[in-house]
């Protein structure tokens, strides 16, 4: 009944804001295009937020809308789907299902937590090592789902002490939404704030520019999170207390050999996904694109002599219902800001203010709209044409707003359902893990850690690697 009562006035708020655009007069220097172009937005937005229906659903609908009424052609509809950086990331899934098949992953894990001594080693060798695999397993589920083997692994080994088994089941899904901001396939909502950025400014994000300004951010506020952690789901005799995790104990709980001699096929696998990687960091040297390296990585993985899955097998673990959603948004995107949508949106917002405040409401705004929006990728779309927007009016780079926003969207922590990775290690049969006050205690803190912290780079870091703040 509550359901259908959300469902109910989210459709009225929303064909109430479409009757007011579409009626002409109301809001004057609107264009056709534009108001077609806002109502069709304030719907999916609505849609979005307040039903249950499938999130590719409405932007494939949306998309359907803005194409028919002529604000898109259909070539800039289905074209999106041939863009680079879908092909990189459809890639990128075919070299992590190679990698979750090689059994690569969970030896990689075992070496690194088996040198911990005591519980503050374990926490940063794991974090380092979820940090590791976003350059491995392209977006936050496909991470957690590989990662939680390995997790269930330590919890047996620490069955003994639930309090940091707790802790462990906070610190993975924490760690890999942070970490995400590392690679430019880390998450779809980078690939839609890159188009965005494209079509908006005509700059292009590459993965190389990206991997510089993300990565240290990655790494610091995957660590920072680490802390806030353990020392909240911790108590200090529990962090006294020595512990000793060997190989042999992992693998006791694991399927796939993480001690012993290697197989040909990790061998393989660690050299394909090492050259790969080393040719999408070294890009201004080669000129190869990211989409074209993924592209021959993914042929060699699943190639009969030297691969480690069949190609079959590996397309089936990519999310086409995501890349859709992606296609479908990045043509809203194009709708917005073609149309002039989105500069009258922030019109009549006061920008007079100077960059470092306009950077910090941006990532405020963005730091919570997980509250409202659960969809990371959705929140993009919404968000990024509205900032890049926003962000030219007010005299601030709209790369430098674009890059804050994403990196701020990363923490959705505060609920269970706010993102994938906490959801599935929120529930795990048979082992203790986290309860929503343990979430909350965490987000209090974390929450004005993080937005302080990308807000830090936005002004001090970012500049110093080549993208300044006007």
């Amino acid at each position: 009944m509550t359901l259908n009562l959300r469902n109910t006035a989210t459709l009225c708020v929303a064909l109430s804001l479409c009757a007011l655009l579409l009626v002409p007069g109301i809001f004057p220097g609107l264009s056709g295009d534009a108001r077609l172009t806002l109502a069709v937005f304030a719907l999916a937005t609505c849609a979005w937020i307040g039903t249950t229906v499938d999130d590719t659903y409405i932007a494939l609908g949306a998309g359907l809308a803005l194409t028919a009424t002529g604000v898109i052609s259909s070539e800039t509809l289905f074209g999106t789907l041939g863009d680079a950086t879908v092909w990189l990331l459809i890639c990128a899934f075919v070299l992590a299902a190679a990698v979750a098949r090689s059994g690569l992953a969970g030896r990689a894990a075992a070496f690194l937590v088996s040198g911990a001594r005591t519980v503050r080693q374990l926490v940063h060798l794991t974090t380092a090592a979820l940090v590791v695999t976003a350059f491995a397993v392209p977006a936050t589920s496909g991470r957690a789902a590989l990662a939680l083997p390995v997790f269930l692994a330590l919890a047996k080994a620490l069955a003994d002490r639930k309090r940091l088994v707790v802790m462990l089941a906070l610190l993975f899904p924490t760690v890999i939404l942070l970490s995400a901001v590392a690679t430019l396939i880390g998450a779809g909502a980078h690939l839609i704030t890159v188009s965005v950025l494209w079509e908006a400014t005509g700059e292009r994000i590459g993965f190389t520019q990206w991997l510089l300004l993300g990565l240290p951010l990655a790494v610091a506020s995957s660590h920072l999170a680490a802390e806030a952690v353990l020392l909240t789901t911790t108590r200090r005799a529990d962090r006294r207390v020595p512990v000793r995790i060997t190989a042999e104990q992992i693998q006791e709980h694991s399927d796939d050999p993480v001690t012993g001699p290697w197989t040909p096929a990790e061998t393989r696998c660690l050299l394909l996904l090492g050259t790969v990687v080393a040719l999408w960091c070294s890009e201004p040297l080669h000129r190869v694109p990211p989409a074209v390296v993924a592209l021959i990585g993914a042929v060699v993985a699943a190639s009969p002599a030297l691969g480690t899955v069949r190609l079959k097998d590996a397309l089936k673990t990519v999310p086409w219902s995501l890349l859709l959603f992606m296609a479908a948004t990045m043509a809203m995107g194009v709708a917005l800001a073609d149309s002039g949508a989105a500069k009258w949106l922030v019109a009549g917002v006061p920008l007079d203010m100077s960059p470092w405040l306009f950077l910090a409401v941006v990532i405020a705004v963005s730091t919570a709209a997980h509250l409202i929006l659960q969809s990371r990728s959705a929140r993009s779309s919404v968000l990024v044409p509205l900032v890049v927007a926003a962000a030219a009016a007010a005299g601030v780079n709209p790369v430098a707003a674009a890059l804050a926003s994403t990196a701020a969207a990363g923490f959705c922590h505060t609920l269970p359902a706010s993102a994938k990775p906490v959801a599935l290690f929120a529930d795990i049969p048979g082992t203790p893990t986290y309860t929503p006050r343990d979430l909350l205690r965490l987000s209090a803190v974390l929450a004005p850690l993080t937005a302080a912290l990308v807000l830090l780079f936005a002004l001090a870091v970012w500049p110093l690697l080549g993208v300044p703040v006007r």
